[in-house]
């Protein structure tokens, strides 16, 4: 065969304009006819009304079989259900867990595909122009158990872009109140409330409030947490419960992710179809029941059609394709709501030929009437193009299990049936069919199913009642679709001769290659031609077929571009679907039906709607209409009385047909007998304000026994039941505004009509309506043309498209073409302009912009208004002095202020007078008047405008005959402003005389992240004064600014949020002063931050490792950080928040994130990313593998000799570094100690270890406390003394410098490790006074005398722990004893003498500077 439509395998976005829905769901629901009982005090009328509503009323729909349950299963479930007890509720708990998590996932996915597929159309839906926002996804309440966490999605759209806020029962969320409580998302467009771990008391009212500078938006949702029955701590035993008898499929919950979208396969291939889905229970024994239907007809699993379900993915694959297999595919799965579905075409194309110019391979084969030895063959044509046309056909036989094939017929027959003899009693066998043209024969088709012969269940007998071809189909038109696809419609052949469908060809124009578009007969009027190439321009054609082969080609239609749009490269251009189906009328024989047009008209104005209809308890669906429809309303004839049917209805315009509606519910039909009448239909709006709104509506078709006198309407707030009549007596008009609105709420109406047997069936309940105006709605306004003197009605609309109309009524009807008025339009703005104005044209006129969100306006036009614009007009029309600008003002340099009008033509002659304040003025001192007669300006320039010049300023012109007078009132804030402005033109002049700023204060950003605020100067001099301020103090720096250069800098290093204020600069010399101001706060700082973030992102280094005993930290070093730099740290692409755990911050020089107690968790991907407000810079390190081993285990070896540290013995305060005493006295050196465990304490003098005696008392009591008591000191007790505290983690060595002097000999001045000559006693005993009564610090450096340290680990004094006795604050004590006996001297930081301990090697992080470690025993 010739070459086929080169169809493109990739995936293309599609809109179904087929007859069939692509995407589609039918969910039977049981319906109950509900009687409406309108409130009324009158007994009277409710009986009416009552009586209306129950003739009116709707047949139930019976719920068919397969979707009920049997009496045996009800009876085993109740069986099951009462030995289950708390087992069951234990599964119907764990599957409710599973039914929210699954439903929050497939809202996340629904969410994330609606709003990628938004973001990916270019559809000029909404204008890019000023918007207030708006939610296309709004909030969605959710009922969770305790503990569990919520999320909360909603997608807005707006311009500029809205910000977002969050409010719970209107308190605002602010996420740092409750850290790690509720976090907040925006993404995309997409914005997100998550409460980790939900809690009873989170049960509330949650509300995203959306707003830009044009307005605000609510969307709201209830988040409700329950807690599980019998609390936490009740347990369940799964195992224990009992198994459940067999569960129906149809009782899940079914949810479709990913659909399989047109398909395209070849002859002989194969192909797979495979749906994925969420099941909710997803149990692995119980699959969903799904079926798979091919045109509508139930396909069965077999080696051709293998069918899987399960995984959450059903699959359909088609193993070895032929032509047969062409058609719309569906999957139907049977869901607890009913079924879900959705359904996509597949296209098989020839396979290539086995001789060049061969025809393609028949197709259908089946088999008829068969009985002992006979048996008739029938088979469809295949199509042809450029190939001959088929002279005829081979039928071949074979047994069943043999591959060996017989030819039947030796030559070819012509029709498309042959009648196969010689068949043997039983005999099984299959038969194909080959085609047969001039170039040689096709490949053979698909076998048929197998046969026995004298098989008496065959009884289907082939019958016709005609010979020949189907006539020629009509009319061809071909209508845009998609960026790929084309929408083909055709006339039906008048004469079908049992039709078998229709082949549509394709060829490019200016080629005359045809091309076939389907491979198998098609068998309605209209079809979607797939995979053609963009931009390329294509003619089609159809035949029709039938056994008798094809019919003429009908005629070419005109060429088409595949193009995506009319317009603007919109790409979706045909028509959203329409809704909200209603029944109007029903005779028993038709049913009148009537719908809402589509929202969204795709770029051309509606111009067809096409019908289908079904039985509902059947599945395929049937067209009602061939031709298009113009009209929304439309009687479907042909039904059967009593039937239940569903509908549905698809839109098209010049792009093509639109995807279809959503299938009504099931109407009855039966015919209407009561008196009242019907629903009234097509409720609309106009002229919505925050107030108030105007209601219209269309007559009922149904009027009842009498003619309809009028029309009652009623209201109700969006999501309630309770509706109010907005008028108590019926209006004879079919139109209604409704006053008393609350601005911002949502409200729904209907409309009852009323004869005189009574009130009649509500109407459709409206779409719901947000009393809100528009942002910059603007009103029509009344007026008189001063060019023309006509008068006219003007509307300038706030928003509109590229095919909006402006639509003009009179009392809310069409003023057509009335020669009384002349509507006319100029971009935004409309007018209606009056001819000859008289009392007939007093009304309320109105007008509404088509094809936007609602722009409409109105106006009553009353007799006074009237009189006064045709006075106005008269006045006119009269000759006038013609002002191209009436009386302005300018202010021009050095504050003068000139005054000036131009007129369009002045004659020589003209005279003219300029009034302030009733009092003529003319040119002298201060003021100087002129004209241009050739430019037709007239001016006055005051050169001293000062508050006396406050008032109205007027011109009168004379020209001749002509007139004319321009006012101008320069008063209150107007005056305020140009006298500001005059005063400030006049200091600029004064201020560039002297020194001044040629540029103001600005600021940048050296390489190493200084702030520099810079300026420009001008007419400065050597003696120019340049000073910098910051909130009005002088900030002096080390070399003086050099004004002389032109510019000058302050530069601010480590820039941070301690630097915002107001700085100033200021010029001075002998000519003058000149100041420039910079704050340097709200976004300055923001650009300030995001410009240093700039330098810190691209000089920031990689990621480096460092461990410490609290953790593992990761540090990235740069030339500047501050925290007011937006940094995000994330961990396998998870934003981290500072916490217990990861734990984040920085210093100037780097960034670190430390990861505190490290377990496997924590391995992975680590990325600080710097945003500069534009960019991102992102550094990483994979702290995983051998560099987590290793950083781990280093962090262990910290973290063990860290708490060895903190465990080890140690001296934590009470003993002082030098004691002075008087001899006879008692001495007592004592001290708190600590160590985990509790340390042993030794005493030692002069390096030996002090054993306790009656002289020297050594005691150690609590674990805490030790002591060393001396009584009666002499000189010998003088000498060096150190304590020796120490467990396993270490300790700590502490010595005292002890001198005994005699009574009467002066206080030695003490020296350390030397003892001192004892003084005169005071008292008997003598105790050191505490530290914590007379602190003594340790002495500065310069103080401290350097002494070599035996204990080499030691490297720097650490601060001591906190203690009850802490260190001493003065380096010369004062004891607060009345005759001092002993005095403490303050400790050097450096160790004394060699102690006869060995040196230790563990390191004291706590201990005074006094102190020296103990060592280590070994």
């Amino acid at each position: 065969m010739a070459s086929k439509v080169v169809y493109k395998k990739k995936a293309v976005s599609h809109v179904s304009t087929d007859y069939r829905s692509l995407h589609s769901k039918h969910v039977v629901k049981r319906q109950q006819a509900v009687g409406y009982l309108r409130k009324s005090t009158c007994n009277s009328v409710s009986q009416v009304k009552a009586q209306a509503t129950e003739a009116m009323a709707e047949p139930a729909y019976t719920v068919p079989e397969f979707r009920q349950r049997s009496t045996e299963e009800v009876e085993e479930y109740q069986r099951v259900s009462t030995h289950v007890g708390k087992g069951l509720a234990a599964i119907q708990e764990e599957l409710h867990r599973m039914r929210m998590a699954t439903k929050a996932q497939v809202d996340n996915l629904a969410i994330k595909r609606e709003v990628q597929e938004r973001m990916s159309r270019k559809v000029d839906l909404y204008e890019e122009g000023n918007k207030l926002p708006d939610f296309l996804v709004a909030l969605r309440p959710h009922t969770v158990w305790e503990k569990t966490p919520v999320k909360l999605y909603c997608t807005v759209h707006g311009h500029p872009r809205p910000i977002v806020s969050w409010f719970k029962d209107g308190v605002p969320v602010n996420p740092l109140n409750a850290p790690g409580k509720y976090k907040i998302e925006s993404k995309y467009g997409v914005h997100g409330l998550i409460i980790s771990r939900s809690a009873v008391s989170d049960t509330a009212e949650y509300s995203a409030v959306a707003s830009n500078p044009f307005g605000t938006a609510t969307s709201k949702a209830t988040v409700t947490v329950k807690r599980p029955a019998g609390g936490a701590g009740e347990s369940c035993q799964l195992g224990l419960v009992p198994r459940l008898t067999q569960m129906h499929p149809s009782k899940l919950e079914v949810t479709l992710l990913e659909r399989f979208s047109v398909s395209f396969g070849v002859e002989g291939g194969s192909i797979s179809l495979a749906c994925s889905m969420v099941v909710v229970p997803d149990l692995p024994n119980l699959p969903p029941l799904a079926h798979w239907y091919r045109d509508d007809h139930l396909m069965k699993a077999g080696p051709l059609a293998e069918m899987t379900v399960g995984g959450g993915l059903a699959r359909l694959n088609l193993p070895r394709l032929a032509k047969d297999d062409e058609g719309l595919y569906t999957l139907r799965i049977y869901t607890k709501e009913g079924t879900t579905e959705h359904s996509a075409y597949l296209f098989v194309q020839d396979a290539v030929p086995s001789v060049a110019g061969a025809p393609g391979a028949p197709m259908s084969v089946k088999v008829f009437d068969i009985n002992m030895d006979f048996a008739l063959v029938s088979w469809k044509p295949p199509n042809t193009t450029n190939e001959a046309a088929v002279s005829g056909y081979f039928v071949d036989r074979c047994e069943a299990g043999s591959d060996h094939w017989v030819q039947c017929n030796d030559t070819p027959v012509k029709v498309c049936k042959y009648p196969v003899t010689g068949l043997t009693l039983g005999q099984a066998v299959h038969f194909r069919v080959r085609a047969v043209n001039s170039a040689g024969i096709s490949r053979p088709s698909r076998r048929s199913q197998k046969v026995t012969a004298a098989d008496p269940a065959e009884s289907e007998r082939l019958q016709g009642t005609g010979e020949g071809v189907p006539s020629t189909p009509g009319q061809v038109v071909a209508t845009r679709n998609t960026k790929s696809s084309v929408f083909v419609q055709w006339e039906a052949s008048k004469v079908p001769n049992n039709l078998l469908g229709y082949y549509i060809d394709a060829r490019p124009a200016g080629s005359k290659l045809w091309q076939p578009c389907n491979h198998k007969p098609f068998r309605h009027t209209r079809f979607v031609v797939h995979g053609l190439v963009p931009g390329e321009t294509y003619v089609f054609r159809v035949q029709a077929v039938n056994l008798f082969g094809l019919s003429e080609e009908s005629q070419e239609s005109s060429p088409i571009a595949v193009e995506p749009a009319l317009g603007r490269g919109v790409e979706y251009a045909s028509p959203s679907a329409p809704f909200g189906i209603t029944l109007l009328s029903c005779n028993g024989s038709s049913m009148t039906l009537a719908w809402k047009s589509p929202k969204h008209c795709g770029g051309s104005h509606v111009n067809a709607y096409y019908v289908d209809r079904r039985n509902a308890d059947k599945l395929q669906w049937k067209e009602v209409n061939v031709s298009a429809i113009k009209e929304r309303v439309y009687t479907v004839e042909g039904l059967t009385e009593g039937n239940f049917y569903e509908f549905k209805v698809q839109a098209g315009n010049m792009a093509g047909v639109g995807v279809p509606s959503e299938a009504s519910k099931p109407m009855k039909c039966e015919a209407w007998t009561m008196a009242e009448p019907g629903p009234a239909f097509d409720l609309s709006f106009s002229e919505v304000r925050s107030d108030s709104l105007v209601i219209l509506w269309k007559a009922p078709v149904y009027t009842g026994a009498s003619a309809v006198t009028g029309y009652l309407v009623e209201m109700a707030k969006k999501g309630s039941s309770d509706f109010t009549a907005v008028n108590q007596d019926a209006v004879s008009h079919r139109y209604l505004q409704v006053g008393g609105l609350e601005a911002g709420e949502t409200y729904v109406f209907r409309v009852r009509s009323v004869n005189a047997d009574g009130v009649g069936k509500a109407s459709q309940v409206s779409e719901p309506i947000l009393a809100k105006a528009l942002p910059g709605t603007q009103e029509i306004v009344c007026g008189v043309d001063e060019q023309t003197g006509d008068i006219f009605l003007s509307l300038e609309a706030c928003e509109i498209s590229e095919t909006s109309q402006f639509v003009w009524s009179k009392n809310y009807k069409g003023i057509g073409d009335c020669p009384r008025l002349s509507a006319s339009a100029d971009g935004r703005t409309s007018r209606l302009t009056f001819t000859s104005p008289d009392k007939d044209d007093l009304g309320r006129y109105s007008v509404v912009v088509t094809d936007t969100d609602g722009v409409s306006a109105s106006h009553t036009l009353t007799e006074d208004a009237l009189n006064t614009m045709l006075e106005l007009s008269h006045a006119i029309r009269n000759p006038i002095v013609p002002l191209k600008h009436g009386l302005n003002y300018e202010i021009l340099e050095k504050g003068h202020v000139r005054f000036w009008l131009q007129a369009t033509k002045l004659s020589a002659a003209a005279s003219y007078r300029f009034i302030v304040n009733d009092k003529e003025v003319t040119s002298g001192e201060g003021q100087k008047i002129s004209h241009d007669a050739k430019t037709g300006v007239i001016q006055m320039t005051v050169e001293h405008f000062t508050r006396a010049n406050e008032g109205t300023y007027t011109v009168q012109i004379h020209d001749g005959k002509a007139k004319n007078q321009t006012s101008l009132v320069l008063v209150g804030d107007v005056f305020k402003a140009a006298l500001t402005e005059a005063e400030f033109q006049r200091k600029e002049h004064l201020r560039k005389l002297g020194p001044h700023f040629s540029e103001y204060l600005y600021f940048t950003v050296a390489e190493d992240c200084t702030v520099l605020l810079a300026c420009k100067v001008a007419n400065v001099k050597k003696e120019t004064k340049f000073t910098w301020y910051k909130e009005d103090e002088e900030i002096v720096l080390e070399t003086a600014p050099n004004a002389m250069s032109g510019s000058v800098a302050l530069p601010i290093p480590q820039f941070s949020r301690k630097d915002q204020g107001v700085y100033k600069a200021t010029l001075s010399d002998d000519k003058g002063k000149d100041t420039s101001l910079f704050e340097v706060s709200g976004q300055v700082f923001d650009d300030i931050i995001n410009a240093i973030a700039k330098i810190a992102g691209t000089s920031a280094s990689e990621l480096v490792l460092q461990c410490t005993p609290e953790g593992i930290r990761l540090q990235c070093y740069m030339t500047y950080y501050t925290e007011e730099m937006k940094t995000v740290w994330k961990h396998r692409d998870s934003k981290i928040a500072s916490s217990e755990k990861m734990r984040i911050g920085g210093t100037a020089e780097m960034a670190w994130m430390q990861i505190c107690d490290p377990s496997d968790k924590e391995k992975g991907q680590y990325t600080i990313e710097i945003s500069d407000g534009v960019n991102v810079y992102a550094r990483s390190f994979d702290l995983s593998g051998q560099a987590y081993t290793d950083a781990y285990e280093e962090y262990l070896r910290l973290k063990a000799a860290a708490f060895a540290e903190k465990n080890r013995g140690r001296v934590v305060g009470g003993l002082p570094d030098v004691v002075t005493i008087m001899e006879h006295k008692s001495l007592s050196l004592t001290c708190t100690v600590w160590g985990e465990p509790t340390p042993e304490v030794t005493w030692f003098k002069n390096e030996q270890e002090v054993a306790s005696c009656e002289h020297t008392k050594v005691t150690f009591e609590g674990g805490k406390f030790a002591s060393l008591v001396i009584t009666q000191v002499t000189s010998d007790d003088s000498g060096k003394y150190s304590i020796n505290v120490r467990n396993k983690y270490g300790g700590e060595f502490v010595e005292i410098t002890v001198s005994v002097y005699r009574h009467g000999e002066p206080i030695p001045e003490p020296k350390l490790g030397q003892p001192k000559t004892a003084a005169p006693a005071a008292s008997k005993t003598s105790t050191p006074v505490p530290p914590s009564k007379t602190p003594t610090p340790t002495p500065p450096k310069s103080q401290t005398p350097s002494m070599k340290s035996p204990t080499p680990s030691m490297k720097s004094p650490t601060p001591s722990m906190k203690s009850p006795t802490p260190s001493m604050k003065s380096p010369t004590p004062s004891m607060k004893s009345p005759t001092p006996a002993s005095t403490p001297v303050p400790k050097s930081p450096t160790p004394g003498p060699k102690s006869p301990t060995p040196t230790r090697s563990v390191k004291s992080p706590t201990p005074t500077s006094r102190f020296l470690k103990s060592p280590t025993p070994k």
